[in-house]
C-alpha cells in the first residue's frame, strides 16, 4: 500500500489521504485493486474495502492520528470497525467511536457476501469468527454489510427525511441496530452558485435574472453547437436531465409515452427543447443501452441532444443554462439527490417527483413544480408508464403555459427557488449537523430540514 496526501492548503479541503495499491512491488492483480470504483468483481471490491478500511485504520496508527470519531460513509469502511474493535479490545469503546451513514435504499450499495469468503480474504482482520457474530449478532451463511454497521455503530444518519423513513420500514423488524437520524444532503453554494443570478434576486430584478439566464443559456447552446450541430433558440424553454445514469433515475422516462413526448416535441405552440448529460459507470450495461437508446432518439428530433464529458464544468454550465431541471427518480428510491439543489442556485425551476430532499424543499408553483407520483404498489414497468404520463401532463398543463404565458410568474418561481435553496441546503449547514447531531455524543434536536429562510448576500 502506498499513500498520497492532498496538504489542506492546495484547495482549501481537509488534509486527505489517498491509498493506493499500485506499486511496483504488487503483482498486477493487487495493482488493480485501486483502479476502478465499485468494482462489479467481488472480491476486488471486498479487497478495496479492506484497503480503506484496514489501510486507513493503520494509516491513521503510524502517523499518530487518533480521530475521536470514525465515520463510515456506506459500508466500504466496514473494516475498521473491526480494526478498532481489536485494538481497543473495549466493545463499548469502538462503539462511541464509530458513525456510519447510508446513502442509499438500493440492493447495491447494501451488499451481502459470502461469510466464509470475508474470513477467507482477511476481511475481518485477525477477530475470530465468533466474535465477529457476536458482535454483529449474524449467525448465517450470508453477512450483511450494512446491518453490521447498523450493529457496531453508536449512531447513524440517512441522506434526506425521506430516505430515513424509507430506511425505517426496511428496517423496522430488525433487532439490536442503532439509531438512525436524518442529515439532509446539500451542495456547495460557494461552488456551483451563479454570483449574477443571486445578486438580481437579492435585488429583487427579475428582468435582470432573465438577462443573466438568457446569457448562460447561449453559453450552453454553444456546447450543443460544439458536440450535436444542433442550433438550440434562446428563447425557447430548455428542459434538462444531467446526472448519474443509474436504472432508478429514469433518465428515459419520457420515452416511455414516445408518441405523447414526440408529439409534444414538434408542437410549435409552446416549443420545448431537452438536453440529456450523463456518467454511466463503465460496466453498468442496463444504463449504458439506455444512453444508447437515448443517442438514436436524438439523431432523429432536431430539438434535442445528449451531452458526452459530464464532469464539473459541464455540469455547471447545464445548470446555469437550464430552464427546467428534470428529476424523476422512481419513488423511495432516491436517497437524496443534489443537483437540483445546484440548479436552483442557478436560476433554474425544478419539476420532479416528490423523493429524496425534494419534499423538504419544494413548494408547487411557488419555488418548484412537483409532479404527482403513482402508487408504488403497482409493478415498476406500470409505475414507468404512469409516472411519464404524470410528467408529461405537468409539462403540457402547468410548466410550459406558464414559461410562456406569464413569464412574470415563471421568473418568480426561479427567484424563490433561489432564496429557499440558501442556507438550508448549502454544505455549511451539513457540516453543522454532522458535528452537532452525529459526531457528538449527546446530539442535538436534528435541524434537518431547515426552515426556508432568504438568502443573503
Amino acid at each position: 500500500m502506498a499513500v498520497h496526501y492532498l496538504a489542506p492548503e492546495i484547495f482549501h479541503t481537509a488534509p486527505v489521504f489517498f491509498l493506493t495499491t499500485d506499486i511496483p512491488e504488487n503483482d498486477h492483480l493487487s495493482r488493480c485493486l485501486s483502479h476502478r470504483l465499485y468494482d462489479s468483481n467481488p472480491e476486488a471490491a471486498i479487497a478495496a474495502s479492506m484497503l480503506l478500511g484496514h489501510g486507513g485504520h493503520r494509516l491513521l496508527q503510524e502517523i499518530g492520528w487518533e480521530p475521536d470519531v470514525y465515520h463510515m460513509n456506506e459500508s466500504h469502511a466496514l473494516p475498521v470497525a473491526f480494526a478498532l474493535y481489536r485494538r481497543l479490545n473495549d466493545p463499548v469503546e469502538a462503539r462511541r467511536r464509530l458513525v456510519f451513514t447510508n446513502h442509499t435504499p438500493e440492493a447495491a450499495g447494501n451488499p451481502r457476501n459470502s461469510c466464509s469468503l470475508l474470513q477467507r480474504m482477511g476481511y475481518f482482520g485477525d477477530l475470530p469468527i465468533d466474535t465477529v457474530r457476536h458482535l454483529t449478532c449474524q449467525e448465517g451463511a450470508s453477512f450483511d454489510h450494512t446491518l453490521a454497521a447498523l450493529r457496531l455503530a453508536r449512531i447513524a444518519n440517512g441522506v434526506s427525511r425521506m430516505h430515513v423513513e424509507t430506511l425505517q420500514r426496511m428496517w423496522k423488524d430488525i433487532p439490536d441496530i442503532c439509531p438512525v437520524i436524518p442529515v439532509t444532503n446539500t451542495q456547495k453554494a460557494s461552488y456551483w452558485q451563479d454570483e449574477d443570478c443571486l445578486r438580481a434576486v437579492l435585488d429583487n430584478d427579475a428582468a435582470r435574472v432573465r438577462t443573466v439566464k438568457a446569457l448562460r443559456k447561449k453559453t450552453l447552446f454553444d456546447v450543443v453547437a460544439d458536440q450535436c450541430g444542433r442550433l438550440f433558440d434562446p428563447s425557447v424553454c430548455t428542459l434538462v436531465f444531467a446526472k448519474r445514469f443509474a436504472g432508478y433515475k429514469r433518465a428515459d422516462l419520457l420515452l416511455h409515452r414516445m408518441d405523447r413526448f414526440e408529439a409534444l416535441l414538434a408542437q410549435r405552440r409552446w416549443p420545448i427543447q431537452v438536453i440529456w448529460a450523463c456518467k454511466p459507470y463503465p460496466q453498468d450495461y442496463n444504463a449504458i443501452g439506455v444512453f444508447d437508446r437515448i443517442v438514436g432518439f436524438c439523431r432523429r428530433i432536431p430539438n434535442c441532444a445528449i451531452l458526452t464529458g459530464y464532469e464539473l464544468d459541464l455540469s455547471r454550465t447545464l445548470k446555469k443554462g437550464a430552464d427546467v431541471w428534470l428529476n424523476v427518480p422512481r419513488l423511495h428510491h432516491e436517497a437524496s439527490g443534489t443537483s437540483g439543489m445546484a440548479a436552483a442556485m442557478c436560476g433554474a425551476v425544478n419539476l420532479a417527483l416528490p423523493d429524496g430532499w425534494y419534499p423538504e424543499f419544494a413548494r408547487h408553483r411557488i419555488n418548484g413544480f412537483v409532479i404527482p407520483p403513482c402508487d408504488t404498489d403497482l409493478p415498476e414497468d406500470r409505475q414507468d408508464l404512469l409516472d411519464a404520463d404524470s410528467l408529461l401532463d405537468t409539462l403540457e398543463k402547468e410548466v410550459l403555459p406558464m414559461y410562456y404565458q406569464d413569464p412574470d410568474a415563471w421568473t418568480g418561481i426561479a427567484m424563490q427557488a433561489a432564496r429557499d435553496i440558501l442556507p438550508a441546503f448549502d454544505s455549511d449547514r451539513l457540516v453543522d449537523d454532522y458535528h452537532h447531531n452525529l459526531y457528538r455524543e449527546n446530539p442535538s434536536t436534528p435541524t434537518t430540514p431547515p426552515e426556508h429562510r432568504p438568502a443573503t448576500a
